[in-house]
Protein backbone atom coordinates (compact mmCIF):
# COMPACT_ATOMS: atom_id res chain seq x y z
CA UNK A 1 0.00 0.00 0.00
CA UNK A 2 1.15 3.58 -0.51
CA UNK A 3 0.18 7.05 -1.56
CA UNK A 4 -1.59 9.84 0.25
CA UNK A 5 -4.53 9.46 2.58
CA UNK A 6 -7.22 12.04 3.27
CA UNK A 7 -7.76 11.97 7.01
CA UNK A 8 -10.00 15.02 7.08
CA UNK A 9 -13.18 13.00 7.48
CA UNK A 10 -11.70 11.43 10.63
CA UNK A 11 -10.64 14.74 12.15
CA UNK A 12 -12.23 17.25 14.44
CA UNK A 13 -12.96 20.36 12.31
CA UNK A 14 -10.36 22.35 14.24
CA UNK A 15 -7.66 20.31 12.48
CA UNK A 16 -8.84 21.13 8.96
CA UNK A 17 -8.87 24.93 9.20
CA UNK A 18 -6.75 26.97 6.79
CA UNK A 19 -3.99 29.39 7.73
CA UNK A 20 -6.41 32.27 7.10
CA UNK A 21 -8.97 30.74 9.46
CA UNK A 22 -6.36 30.16 12.16
CA UNK A 23 -5.14 33.75 11.96
CA UNK A 24 -8.58 35.32 11.59
CA UNK A 25 -10.97 33.19 13.60
CA UNK A 26 -8.99 31.80 16.54
CA UNK A 27 -9.75 32.71 20.14
CA UNK A 28 -6.20 34.07 20.57
CA UNK A 29 -4.50 36.51 18.20
CA UNK A 30 -2.10 34.62 15.93
CA UNK A 31 0.81 36.08 13.96
CA UNK A 32 2.58 33.92 11.38
CA UNK A 33 6.25 34.43 10.53
CA UNK A 34 7.66 33.27 7.17
CA UNK A 35 10.64 31.53 8.78
CA UNK A 36 12.15 30.35 12.03
CA UNK A 37 14.74 33.11 11.77
CA UNK A 38 11.95 35.69 11.65
CA UNK A 39 10.28 34.08 14.68
CA UNK A 40 13.44 34.19 16.80
CA UNK A 41 14.09 37.78 15.75
CA UNK A 42 10.53 38.69 16.68
CA UNK A 43 11.01 37.09 20.10
CA UNK A 44 14.21 39.06 20.68
CA UNK A 45 12.72 42.30 19.43
CA UNK A 46 9.71 41.96 21.73
CA UNK A 47 12.02 41.85 24.75
CA UNK A 48 14.30 44.66 23.60
CA UNK A 49 11.40 46.96 22.74
CA UNK A 50 9.81 46.37 26.15
CA UNK A 51 13.04 47.28 27.94
CA UNK A 52 13.73 50.25 25.67
CA UNK A 53 10.23 51.62 26.22
CA UNK A 54 10.42 51.28 30.01
CA UNK A 55 13.94 52.72 30.18
CA UNK A 56 12.63 55.76 28.31
CA UNK A 57 10.02 56.24 31.03
CA UNK A 58 12.53 55.62 33.83
CA UNK A 59 10.55 52.49 34.76
CA UNK A 60 11.82 49.07 35.74
CA UNK A 61 11.04 46.09 33.49
CA UNK A 62 9.86 42.75 34.89
CA UNK A 63 10.03 39.75 32.56
CA UNK A 64 9.10 36.07 32.81
CA UNK A 65 11.34 34.25 30.32
CA UNK A 66 11.75 30.63 29.20
CA UNK A 67 14.70 28.50 28.23
CA UNK A 68 12.99 26.98 25.21
CA UNK A 69 12.97 28.43 22.68
CA UNK A 70 16.58 29.52 23.17
CA UNK A 71 17.60 30.92 19.80
CA UNK A 72 16.32 34.39 20.70
CA UNK A 73 18.95 34.95 23.36
CA UNK A 74 21.93 35.41 21.05
CA UNK A 75 19.88 37.99 19.15
CA UNK A 76 18.96 39.85 22.35
CA UNK A 77 22.64 39.88 23.35
CA UNK A 78 23.64 41.34 19.98
CA UNK A 79 20.97 44.04 20.11
CA UNK A 80 21.73 45.02 23.72
CA UNK A 81 25.48 45.26 23.15
CA UNK A 82 25.13 47.08 19.84
CA UNK A 83 22.65 49.63 21.18
CA UNK A 84 24.28 49.83 24.62
CA UNK A 85 20.83 49.20 26.05
CA UNK A 86 20.96 49.03 29.84
CA UNK A 87 19.37 46.03 31.53
CA UNK A 88 20.27 47.33 34.98
CA UNK A 89 16.59 48.02 35.76
CA UNK A 90 15.41 44.64 34.44
CA UNK A 91 14.30 41.76 36.66
CA UNK A 92 14.15 38.37 34.94
CA UNK A 93 12.01 35.62 36.44
CA UNK A 94 12.85 32.38 34.70
CA UNK A 95 9.91 30.07 34.19
CA UNK A 96 11.28 26.82 35.52
CA UNK A 97 14.19 24.49 36.18
CA UNK A 98 14.83 20.76 36.27
CA UNK A 99 15.23 19.02 39.63
CA UNK A 100 16.98 15.78 40.56
CA UNK A 101 14.47 15.29 43.41
CA UNK A 102 11.59 17.32 44.82
CA UNK A 103 14.10 19.35 46.85
CA UNK A 104 17.26 19.70 44.72
CA UNK A 105 18.18 21.60 41.56
CA UNK A 106 19.91 19.82 38.70
CA UNK A 107 23.59 20.80 38.68
CA UNK A 108 24.21 24.14 37.02
CA UNK A 109 26.89 22.59 34.76
CA UNK A 110 24.48 19.88 33.54
CA UNK A 111 23.71 20.18 29.83
CA UNK A 112 19.98 20.56 30.58
CA UNK A 113 20.28 23.18 33.32
CA UNK A 114 18.34 26.34 32.54
CA UNK A 115 20.30 28.25 35.20
CA UNK A 116 23.56 27.26 33.56
CA UNK A 117 22.28 28.20 30.12
CA UNK A 118 21.20 31.68 31.22
CA UNK A 119 24.57 32.38 32.85
CA UNK A 120 26.61 31.14 29.88
CA UNK A 121 24.55 32.23 26.91
CA UNK A 122 22.77 35.36 28.12
CA UNK A 123 24.01 37.22 31.19
CA UNK A 124 27.65 36.30 30.61
CA UNK A 125 27.69 37.53 27.00
CA UNK A 126 26.31 40.99 27.70
CA UNK A 127 28.62 43.92 28.43
CA UNK A 128 29.05 43.81 32.24
CA UNK A 129 28.06 47.47 32.49
CA UNK A 130 24.72 46.67 30.81
CA UNK A 131 23.75 43.21 32.03
CA UNK A 132 21.02 42.27 34.51
CA UNK A 133 22.31 42.55 38.11
CA UNK A 134 22.78 39.17 39.76
CA UNK A 135 20.18 39.81 42.46
CA UNK A 136 17.61 40.51 39.72
CA UNK A 137 18.10 37.11 38.04
CA UNK A 138 15.41 34.99 39.69
CA UNK A 139 14.68 31.28 39.37
CA UNK A 140 11.90 29.48 41.25
CA UNK A 141 13.51 27.60 44.12
CA UNK A 142 12.37 24.47 46.00
CA UNK A 143 11.34 25.39 49.51
CA UNK A 144 10.84 29.06 48.58
CA UNK A 145 7.98 28.70 46.13
CA UNK A 146 6.02 31.64 47.54
CA UNK A 147 8.90 34.02 46.80
CA UNK A 148 7.98 34.38 43.12
CA UNK A 149 4.52 35.81 43.71
CA UNK A 150 5.86 38.11 46.43
CA UNK A 151 8.52 39.47 44.08
CA UNK A 152 5.94 40.08 41.36
CA UNK A 153 3.66 41.91 43.78
CA UNK A 154 6.53 43.97 45.23
CA UNK A 155 7.66 45.03 41.74
CA UNK A 156 4.17 46.02 40.61
CA UNK A 157 3.53 43.10 38.25
CA UNK A 158 5.08 41.47 35.20
CA UNK A 159 5.37 43.53 32.01
CA UNK A 160 5.93 40.66 29.57
CA UNK A 161 5.80 36.87 29.83
CA UNK A 162 7.27 34.85 26.97
CA UNK A 163 7.15 31.11 26.43
CA UNK A 164 6.23 28.20 24.20
CA UNK A 165 3.76 25.30 24.27
CA UNK A 166 4.50 21.73 25.22
CA UNK A 167 3.01 18.93 23.12
CA UNK A 168 0.22 18.58 25.70
CA UNK A 169 -0.31 22.33 25.93
CA UNK A 170 1.76 22.90 29.04
CA UNK A 171 3.16 26.40 29.64
CA UNK A 172 6.28 26.54 31.76
CA UNK A 173 5.93 23.08 33.38
CA UNK A 174 2.24 23.49 34.20
CA UNK A 175 1.15 20.11 32.86
CA UNK A 176 -2.44 18.88 32.42
CA UNK A 177 -3.38 17.49 35.85
CA UNK A 178 -3.86 13.76 36.39
CA UNK A 179 -6.86 14.31 38.66
CA UNK A 180 -10.00 16.28 37.89
CA UNK A 181 -9.43 20.00 38.53
CA UNK A 182 -11.84 22.84 37.87
CA UNK A 183 -11.02 25.60 35.41
CA UNK A 184 -11.03 28.08 38.30
CA UNK A 185 -8.76 26.04 40.57
CA UNK A 186 -6.15 25.40 37.86
CA UNK A 187 -6.00 29.13 37.08
CA UNK A 188 -4.93 29.76 40.69
CA UNK A 189 -2.04 27.26 40.74
CA UNK A 190 1.12 28.97 41.96
CA UNK A 191 4.83 28.20 41.73
CA UNK A 192 5.37 24.61 42.82
CA UNK A 193 7.44 21.43 42.48
CA UNK A 194 6.02 18.94 39.99
CA UNK A 195 6.73 15.56 38.42
CA UNK A 196 7.23 15.84 34.67
CA UNK A 197 4.75 13.97 32.48
CA UNK A 198 5.94 11.07 30.33
CA UNK A 199 5.05 12.83 27.07
CA UNK A 200 7.07 15.89 28.09
CA UNK A 201 10.02 13.73 29.13
CA UNK A 202 9.95 12.00 25.73
CA UNK A 203 9.70 15.22 23.70
CA UNK A 204 12.37 17.03 25.73
CA UNK A 205 14.71 14.06 25.47
CA UNK A 206 15.13 14.88 21.78
CA UNK A 207 17.66 17.47 23.01
CA UNK A 208 19.87 14.61 24.26
CA UNK A 209 19.39 12.18 21.40
CA UNK A 210 16.17 10.64 22.64
CA UNK A 211 17.76 9.22 25.79
CA UNK A 212 14.58 9.66 27.80
CA UNK A 213 15.87 7.46 30.60
CA UNK A 214 18.50 10.13 31.32
CA UNK A 215 15.96 12.92 31.69
CA UNK A 216 15.16 14.45 35.09
CA UNK A 217 11.76 13.43 36.42
CA UNK A 218 11.09 16.53 38.51
CA UNK A 219 10.92 20.27 38.00
CA UNK A 220 9.97 23.50 39.70
CA UNK A 221 7.71 25.79 37.71
CA UNK A 222 6.23 29.25 37.97
CA UNK A 223 2.48 28.75 38.24
CA UNK A 224 -0.51 29.63 36.13
CA UNK A 225 -1.42 32.44 38.51
CA UNK A 226 1.91 34.21 38.07
CA UNK A 227 2.00 33.69 34.29
CA UNK A 228 -1.56 34.87 33.71
CA UNK A 229 -0.93 37.94 35.87
CA UNK A 230 1.51 39.36 33.28
CA UNK A 231 0.30 42.41 31.39
CA UNK A 232 1.41 40.85 28.09
CA UNK A 233 1.59 37.18 27.15
CA UNK A 234 3.62 36.26 24.07
CA UNK A 235 4.05 32.60 23.14
CA UNK A 236 6.19 31.46 20.20
CA UNK A 237 5.86 28.16 18.33
CA UNK A 238 8.87 26.81 16.43
CA UNK A 239 8.31 23.04 16.23
CA UNK A 240 6.21 21.11 13.72
CA UNK A 241 4.89 18.90 16.54
CA UNK A 242 3.10 22.00 17.88
CA UNK A 243 0.78 21.83 14.85
CA UNK A 244 -1.94 20.00 16.76
CA UNK A 245 -1.76 21.79 20.10
CA UNK A 246 -1.91 25.18 18.37
CA UNK A 247 -5.32 24.29 16.98
CA UNK A 248 -6.59 23.12 20.35
CA UNK A 249 -5.52 26.41 21.91
CA UNK A 250 -7.10 28.50 19.15
CA UNK A 251 -10.41 26.64 18.82
CA UNK A 252 -10.93 24.38 21.82
CA UNK A 253 -12.41 25.24 25.22
CA UNK A 254 -10.52 26.71 28.16
CA UNK A 255 -9.57 23.61 30.11
CA UNK A 256 -6.85 22.34 32.47
CA UNK A 257 -6.41 19.52 29.94
CA UNK A 258 -4.80 22.15 27.66
CA UNK A 259 -3.11 24.68 29.97
CA UNK A 260 -2.23 27.04 27.10
CA UNK A 261 -5.96 27.41 26.39
CA UNK A 262 -6.02 29.90 29.28
CA UNK A 263 -4.47 32.43 26.91
CA UNK A 264 -8.01 32.81 25.56
CA UNK A 265 -8.99 34.62 28.77
CA UNK A 266 -6.14 37.13 28.74
CA UNK A 267 -6.63 40.73 27.60
CA UNK A 268 -3.28 40.95 25.79
CA UNK A 269 -2.20 37.49 24.66
CA UNK A 270 -0.63 36.74 21.30
CA UNK A 271 0.78 33.60 19.67
CA UNK A 272 3.57 33.91 17.12
CA UNK A 273 4.08 30.77 15.03
CA UNK A 274 6.43 29.89 12.18
CA UNK A 275 4.65 29.05 8.94
CA UNK A 276 5.53 25.36 9.22
CA UNK A 277 3.51 25.11 12.46
CA UNK A 278 0.48 26.74 10.88
CA UNK A 279 0.20 25.49 7.30
CA UNK A 280 -1.94 22.43 6.51
CA UNK A 281 -0.28 19.05 6.66
CA UNK A 282 -0.44 16.61 3.78
CA UNK A 283 -1.05 13.23 5.34
CA UNK A 284 0.43 10.08 3.82
CA UNK A 285 0.46 6.48 4.94
CA UNK A 286 4.10 7.00 5.81
CA UNK A 287 3.25 9.84 8.16
CA UNK A 288 2.51 13.55 7.93
CA UNK A 289 4.63 15.94 5.90
CA UNK A 290 4.39 19.72 5.74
Amino acid sequence: MGGSTDLSIQMDPMYTRSRQELAGQGKVTLDVTPSLEALYQRMATDVVEEVRRNNGRSRRTVLILPVGPIEQYERIVQMVNREKLSLRSVTVLNMDEYLTSPTAYIAKDHALSFRGFMEREFYGKIDPSLTVPEDQRIFPEPGREGRILRIIEDLGGVDLCQGGFGINGHIAFNEPPDAEVTVEAFREYRTRVLPISRETVIVNSMKIGGCYDLMPGWCISIGMKEILSARKLRFYLNRTWQWGILRKVLFGPVTPRVPASYLQEHADARIVAAAEVVDPIRWTLGGPSC
